[in-house]
């Protein structure tokens, strides 16, 4: 298949495309670059040995973005293009309703347009806020504690909405956890834009030495530690879930899947593992808990490997450890392109 990846040059985007090309599918990338980076699809290409394609686009821009799929005919589109912190969707909602939500509206009336009806969109465990209880499975009401999470389900909702209106569209919504570590070849990982947002590339830059300590927000939840406790899944795992995930289903309603391990950890036995894998002491201070975060939050990935196969086989070490080869080798990040 040529597939379109929307946020394809970002952390988990530049992931899938490389799976996406390994695979044996071509690939086009939209992607606006304000996240994302050009190098890292250079470097896609030198690892899988082959092309793609890339389209500079804001999903809003209905004409850009119509260019395309005005090319090879897409027959599938993986959506992963979003803004993505907690923290300053809270404090700035307007944006994440405008660029999420508009934008996603604007995708599907483009492939619509051009007779494509095959998406994956990219969720997440926020839809599911505060869960009352752990592993969280699919069936939980979604229940969104913050701009971004509820922006995640309006998605849902939305998609949802589009596939009963015409069942020609078949939809999959895959729910991430929390994505950690990089390739092995340490060739791609995450470069976020200022400061990171993810616990693995704040620590990643403290043990670089490019930040001087991780702040750990809040050790007074009701966990082991006191830390919050999150299910970190290996971006290759993660990526390899979307290959998977765009075999034909149909049916009245989108398919819907938990991307998880099935284990939750906490910041600090993150901070350990880490210091572990690196072999670098990771200082951290203990600070007040960010608005809009939860104690715990861990999957029950059971119906993706039922229904798609697909399993987590990575583990927190080699989460760390890769994620350690990244950006050891990568100090700085992507050079400037």
């Amino acid at each position: 298949m040529r597939v379109l990846v929307t946020g394809g040059a970002g952390y988990i985007g530049s992931h899938i495309c490389l799976e996406l090309l390994e695979a044996g599918h071509d690939v086009t990338v939209v992607d606006n670059l304000a996240n994302g980076k050009r190098e890292a699809l250079r470097r896609v290409e030198a690892l899988a040995q082959r092309p793609l394609e890339l389209f500079t686009a804001d999903l809003n821009h209905k004409d850009d973005l119509s260019a395309a799929f005005s090319g090879p005919r897409i027959d599938a589109v993986i959506h992963c293009a979003g803004l993505k912190a907690v923290a300053e969707s809270v404090a700035d909602p307007l944006r994440y309703y405008a660029n999420n939500v508009a934008g996603t509206v604007t995708l599907c009336e483009v492939m619509r347009q051009h007779g494509v009806s095959r998406l994956v969109f990219s969720s997440s465990c926020t839809v599911y806020g505060d869960a009352a209880t752990v592993p969280i499975t699919e069936e939980l009401p979604p229940a969104p504690v913050n701009p971004y999470g509820r922006t995640k389900r309006m998605i849902e909702q939305l998609l949802t909405d589009l596939q009963a209106s015409d069942p020609a569209w078949d939809l999959t919504l895959l729910r991430y956890f929390n994505p950690a570590g990089a390739h092995a070849s340490g060739s791609i990982g995450e470069d976020p834009a200022g400061v990171p947002d993810n616990l693995f590339a704040f620590i990643a830059q403290v043990a670089v030495g490019r930040r001087p300590e991780l702040r750990v927000f809040g050790n007074d939840y009701p966990t082991p530690d006191g830390t919050g406790v999150r299910d970190y899944i290996h971006v290759v795992d993660l990526a390899s879930a979307h290959v998977s995930a765009l075999e034909p289903a149909g049916g009245p309603a989108p398919r819907v899947y938990n991307l998880g391990t099935g284990r939750g950890y906490s910041v600090l036995e993150v901070v350990e593992a880490f210091e572990r894998a690196s072999g670098r002491k990771i200082p951290y201070v203990i600070t007040e808990r960010r608005p809009g975060d939860i104690a715990r939050a861990y999957a029950d990935p059971s119906r993706a490997h039922a229904e798609l196969g697909w399993r987590a086989r990575r583990d927190l070490h080699e989460m760390c450890r890769d994620a350690w080869r990244w950006q050891s080798q990568n100090p700085d990040g992507y050079p400037d392109s």
